[in-house]
């Protein structure tokens, strides 16, 4: 990895030619900003063209991006990124077992909140309750979040619901569709799984130290590219929408609604974001079963409680408060 003077001047170059949006940005220029001479900024600029980042250079007026790489980089990422700190902080891998594994780490050893590790492939991914995470290379994103709220133990999981509604906006955002919750850490389109949250406590026994979120989207994956099993429940960004999507921009826009949402839950509560999840959930109202370790519980969905539990009415008008469950729509 570069070293800290190294990833500042990267850092602070990529922020120049976000800001510059069509304009050309001189060597002399990039250099004064920089804190650097005109030649390393020539070799950053040489080490970016070999990530993938394609420039038109001009004499006498400089260099513009006119293309970025397919394959996610930590610079590709931060090219646009308007966010103070989620994914300020970037550790990229071309393929590991699993983000979370290195996230742990990386929050263990102090890592500043906000930091993300993003994964071209995971090899062993894994969703709630140790479910695996198909995750391909180039197709998706594979990534997991390090927070570091001051919130009580029994808090955390409404962390799990503040990131499902940065999600879906963050698709609204970016693609136009219009993806749905099942709780608690499902989101889908027309019915087939895009996104699955697992959500891990770091933790003594009377505070939270960090929360890792990860984060599974299926982005351009096409539907050869799934199983036929699979593709019964699950689809992908580019298979809703009839065209390829910027896995970049997808990550960009959810670190923007994640930040903005998570300085409103700890300024406001949950409430707010209560609301804002009922609104994009797919159960709530609808008759469901919910399958627990202890027994199926079938009823209507009617809400979530301030602590992010499912409510489900039965019939005689007993309502259940559900923790954790498989839920299923009834016919």
């Amino acid at each position: 990895m570069a070293n800290p003077l190294q990833s500042e001047i990267r850092r602070r170059l990529i922020e120049a030619f976000t800001n510059a949006g069509e304009e050309y940005l001189s060597g002399q220029y990039l250099a004064e900003i920089a804190g650097c001479s005109r030649t390393a900024i020539w070799k950053h600029i040489e080490e970016l063209r070999k990530e993938g980042f394609v420039f038109d250079a001009v004499k006498k007026r400089g260099y513009k991006i006119i293309q970025i790489p397919e394959k996610i980089t930590a610079d590709e990422i931060g090219l646009g990124l308007k966010t103070a700190f989620i994914g300020r902080n970037i550790h990229y891998e071309e393929q590991v077992e699993s983000t979370q594994k290195i996230a742990h780490r990386l929050a263990t050893d102090g890592a500043t909140e906000g930091t993300v590790v993003v994964a071209e492939e995971q090899t062993i991914g894994r969703g709630r309750l140790d479910r695996k995470w198909y995750s391909p290379k180039y197709s998706g994103i594979w990534m997991s979040i390090i927070l570091k709220p001051n919130l009580p133990m029994h808090q955390a999981p409404q962390l799990t619901l503040v990131t499902a509604v940065a999600v879906v906006q963050a698709i609204q955002e970016v693609t136009g569709l219009q993806p749905q919750i099942k709780w608690p850490n499902d989101i889908l389109i027309e019915g087939k799984k895009v996104t699955g949250i697992l959500t891990e406590l770091q933790a003594d026994a009377d505070r939270i130290n960090a929360i890792i979120i990860g984060i599974g989207i299926n982005v351009n994956q096409k539907q050869e590219d799934f199983t036929e099993d699979i593709l019964q429940i699950a689809t992908s960004l580019a298979i809703e929408s009839g065209q390829h999507v910027s896995r970049a921009k997808v990550m960009q826009a959810v670190f923007g609604q994640l930040e903005k949402l998570y300085l409103i839950y700890q300024q406001n509560g949950f409430a707010p974001i209560k609301l804002l999840w009922e609104s994009y959930a797919i159960s709530i109202g609808k008759q469901i079963i919910a399958r627990t370790i202890t027994g199926d519980i079938v009823g209507k969905a009617i809400g979530i409680t301030d602590e992010g539990v499912l409510r489900i009415e039965q019939n005689d008008g007993e309502v259940h408060h559900v923790y954790s469950a498989d839920i299923f729509l009834k016919d």
